[in-house]
């Protein structure tokens, strides 16, 4: 039996969502009206339901995001949302609060966010008891540890390939709500850990002046995809609701060739919608918005993290400055270079300067401001201006049929079946006359029929099945070519199985739970209650006292970031280790059997 490898993308918005399904994502995920984990990617129910109406002619799959944590004055809010989804057609959502599962909802597949805090095995094996059809795991496992997984659990795993990284475990991160009271479980994150800090010793020596070190690189996995795939992860996510169309076209038609050699190469495996996608640029995803990347934890440890000179994108490499002018420098390169395009290079305080080009004369490049550019910087393009341009091209979708064309008593049948083997038919009462060019007249109706150029579809073969060469007008031919194909997207829609969702018992029994639960309301303090919980303590947006309180955990461990790991050297600090901004200190806690770093309010 083949197992379905499904790409999925993200979008911003309507637009970006049919993009995503052009340049081939087998599903999309987008953001509801409200309660997402980006709050600034909201969408109407209007539009969600065009998205999942286009979609679904691809059996390409729409996930909507609910996966922020709930007040109780919401949770009927909540509950109506969920309902319209299940009414427009919405495949799945995507959720955080466990508040949702004692909702009298339809029963649409529940898929367990990142934000559930899905690292450890104990709370994955219980969402798989319950029911839930599919959890996304943290980001900071590896390869090893989802095999683990997968080897205790019937749910499907989902997984992010590539994306901007948060520094803490998801669904485990304060600092935004601590700090400014926007809550990155209520989607509201201020991301102060892109922020500089210095991290200063016991002895108030500074090892570390004003650094991003808390920011990381963003995650490109896709040198391990077919590793992940053999570990048992059947959905690859691309993050990313806040990225422009450019980017999201940009980095799924990069993926999307990936994926199409791994299963060209392994029968075993198939995509998990139809159609193939004609790309008319080709991807790279230095080119659009990156913080340079890394693998994170995938292969344990194996480069490099965080990004510590800035949190900004700096984009592709471009070689070395050889010489610098009043107005003008010399670049060492083998890019091709042009006016329009912006670049970056740090300065002498390791700050990150950027500028747009004017002129380009061979290597020798014009600005308005030279910005202390000096021989020998390196320099990065983080605006490609024909790669962008590039990008502005539309990508194009099909879906491969076939027509076949044969006689009744009465006048013709249609008959079209696309890829899918989805088939549908129409007789049709028609004078048969005879044509007087019989090669011609055959040559004319097969021309009618392979044409597709606005449908989703591609003929690739017509087959005409008469006992003479018949002469039909093309006005005629044309409506039944349009009748047929319209009649097979409608079949192809109607011909889906929606998956559905029931809640389980599960035996397994929870004692009690502190604020890292993320219990903000009375129905997910009902969940865990039923679990056997005999305490559970308010979420932290609830809490009034944040002193000594941990307010991110991380995988991401500062001192292994500067090879302290007392693990791999006997080189020592004074410890207690601070990170400081301004007025605002945190003290870090390492807790090395666990391999976690806790960020504590002080």
């Amino acid at each position: 039996m083949s197992i379905n490898i499904e790409l999925l993308s993200p979008a911003k918005d309507l637009q970006t969502g049919i993009a995503a399904i052009d340049c081939g994502a087998d599903a999309v995920y987008i953001g509801a009206p409200n309660f997402g984990a980006r709050a600034s990617a909201k969408n109407s129910i209007e539009d969600i339901e065009k998205l999942v109406i286009y979609a679904h002619k691809f059996w390409v799959k729409v996930y909507v995001t609910v996966n922020t944590i709930f007040y109780d004055n919401e949770l009927e809010e909540v509950q109506r949302l969920i309902s319209r989804l299940y009414l427009i057609g919405v495949d799945a959502v995507i959720f955080q609060d466990m508040g949702i599962l004692e909702m009298n909802l339809p029963p649409i597949p529940l898929y367990a966010s990142t934000q559930a805090h899905n690292y450890e095995l104990e709370r994955i094996k219980l969402l798989d008891e319950i029911g839930i059809k599919r959890i996304i795991l943290a980001r900071e496992l590896s390869i090893e540890e989802i095999k683990k997984i997968k080897s205790e659990v019937t749910a499907e795993l989902e997984f992010f390939i590539h994306g901007a990284l948060c520094v803490s475990l998801s669904g485990q991160c304060y600092m935004s709500y601590e700090l400014g009271g926007r809550s990155a479980n209520r989607g509201e994150c201020a991301q102060n850990c892109r922020m500089p800090y210095s991290l200063i010793d016991a002895n108030n020596k500074v090892l570390v002046a004003n650094k991003h070190i808390l920011s990381l690189r963003d995650l490109n996995l896709s040198n391990y995809l077919i590793d992940l795939v053999e570990a048992g992860i059947t959905s690859f996510k691309i993050e990313g609701r806040l990225k422009d169309i450019s980017y999201v076209k940009n980095i799924t038609a990069f993926y999307r060739q990936r994926f199409d050699n791994i299963i060209k190469n392994n029968p075993k495996y198939k995509r998990a919608s139809s159609g193939f996608s004609i790309i008319p640029f080709e991807p790279d995803p230095e080119k659009t918005f990156n913080r340079g990347f890394t693998s994170y934890f995938v292969n344990n440890r194996g480069d490099e993290v965080a990004s510590h000179d800035s949190p900004k994108s700096k984009g592709k490499y471009l070689g070395k400055v050889t010489s610098v002018s009043k107005d003008s420098f010399t670049l060492g390169t083998t890019e091709s270079i042009v006016n329009g395009d912006g670049i970056c290079f740090y300065d002498e305080t390791d700050t990150l300067q950027g500028m747009s080009i004017n002129k380009v004369e061979g290597k020798k490049i014009f600005t308005k401001k030279i910005h202390g550019i000096r021989s020998g910087a390196k320099i990065y393009r983080n605006f490609d201006f024909a790669f962008d341009k590039e990008l502005g091209k539309e990508c194009h979708r099909k879906i491969n049929a076939k027509i076949s064309v044969s006689e009744t008593i009465s006048g013709i049948k249609i008959n079209a079946i696309d890829e899918d083997g989805i088939s549908v038919t129409n007789e049709i009462s028609a004078v048969k006359e005879i044509a007087s060019k019989k090669e011609q007249a055959v040559e004319t109706l097969r021309k009618q029929f392979v044409k597709s150029g606005g449908t989703i579809f591609n003929i690739t073969n017509v087959s005409l099945e008469l006992k003479h060469a018949y002469f039909f007008p093309i006005r005629i031919t044309n409506e039944w070519r349009r009748d047929i194909l319209d009649k097979l997207v409608k079949e192809r829609t109607t011909s889906l199985t929606r998956e559905v969702f029931h809640k389980k018992i599960t035996s397994v029994s929870i004692t009690e739970l502190d604020y890292k639960a993320n219990v903000v309301n009375k129905l997910a303090h009902q969940f865990y209650q039923q679990l056997g919980a005999q305490k559970i303590d308010h979420g932290f947006e609830l809490q009034t006292e944040y002193t000594n309180q941990a307010v991110m955990t991380c995988k991401y461990c500062i001192k292994d970031e500067l090879n302290l790991c007392p693990f791999d050297t006997d080189n020592k600090v004074a410890e207690p280790l601070f990170l400081v901004n301004g007025e605002t200190k945190y003290q870090l806690v390492f807790n090395c059997k666990d391999c976690l770093m806790e960020i504590v309010r002080v």
